[in-house]
């Protein structure tokens, strides 16, 4: 059965081993070991300093040539946070038709492999301060830069409430899910109310798989930007539900300033709404450590 993750093209470690030492001579030789894989990208660490990400989809490669383009942009206005600025641009060759992005290591640990995480506190600031800065970068900035707006409707209740339902049935059938009642609870009271008009530069796919923490835990790093997009900053906002706890989100929004009750909705809903996808992602891909996150993130998000 096909998912939405399956990838067109899955590049081995021998082939990353071909390309990158054939375009970037100064990191041979190369030692490669596949790190994580996401619904866009193949991610590798090389020689352990430097992470390589090569599309999976088609769809990821002008998302990857956007990101290449921002992100030294965005390290260089600061914002608290460690982001993977590009230093390789890999080309596209006979060997492999996409082009590929090399970043210096992000120092952290994703969420669901650290030893603890700091859910309040210094990291709802961090995580505040790090979104205030973000969301205030200049619209026409990024426009020239080649950022899209939301090509995918990613808060659109009506289009996106069937699919919630179908995963969630097959969360039930699987019995991934031990509060399903509250899940189905929540899904008869989705946002339906207009979202106020706002545009904003935004990360596009904030969850626990795209986020890392330091040795004490506190959010220290923001990973993936491959879905950057000009579109409404609710869809960055999912992670208060997702990641902090509710004094977390106290705490937060009393750093970022005023946000609106329509907004919180929408935020939730993406909050639910991509982690039953990342749940029903790590059973199927045998993660057993996605599995667990993503289920403690769809608690928080339901509390």
């Amino acid at each position: 059965m096909a998912h939405l993750w399956d990838a067109e093209v899955a590049v081995t470690t021998c082939q990353a081993k071909r390309l990158i030492e054939s375009q970037f001579p100064d990191l041979i030789p190369a030692d490669i070991q596949i790190m994580d894989y996401g619904f866009d990208n193949t991610v590798m660490n090389v020689n352990n300093d430097w992470v390589f990400r090569f599309p999976r989809r088609e769809i990821a490669v002008r998302l990857l040539e956007t990101e290449g383009k921002l992100l030294p942009l965005l390290a260089e206005s600061g914002g608290g946070l460690q982001i993977p600025v590009p230093t390789y641009y890999g080309m596209p060759s006979s060997q492999y038709k996409w082009p590929f992005l090399g970043y210096r290591f992000v120092n952290g640990t994703i969420p669901s492999r650290a030893a603890s995480v700091v859910r309040e506190g210094e990291s709802a600031i961090a995580l505040a301060r790090f979104l205030k800065k973000l969301h205030g970068t200049s619209v026409e900035a990024a426009e020239k830069h080649g950022v899209p707006y939301d090509e995918l409707s990613r808060l659109d209740v009506e289009k996106r409430h069937p699919i919630l339902e179908k995963n969630k049935d097959e969360l039930k059938g699987l019995n991934l899910f031990h509060q399903v009642d509250k899940l189905e609870t929540y899904l008869h009271n989705l946002p339906s109310k207009a979202l106020p008009e706002e545009t904003t530069l935004v990360h596009g796919d904030l969850h626990f798989k795209n986020i890392v923490v330091d040795k004490e835990g506190i959010l220290s790093g923001i990973l993936d930007w491959g879905d950057v997009h000009l579109g409404h900053r609710a869809i960055d906002l999912n992670l208060i539900y997702s990641f902090l706890t509710p004094e977390g989100r106290t705490q937060f929004l009393k750093e970022y300033g005023e946000v609106g009750e329509e907004e919180l909705d929408y935020a939730r809903f993406k909050a639910v709404y991509t982690n039953v996808v990342l749940l029903l992602y790590g059973y199927h891909e045998g993660q057993p450590h996605t599995v667990m996150e993503a289920r403690n993130s769809l608690e928080l998000a339901l509390t």
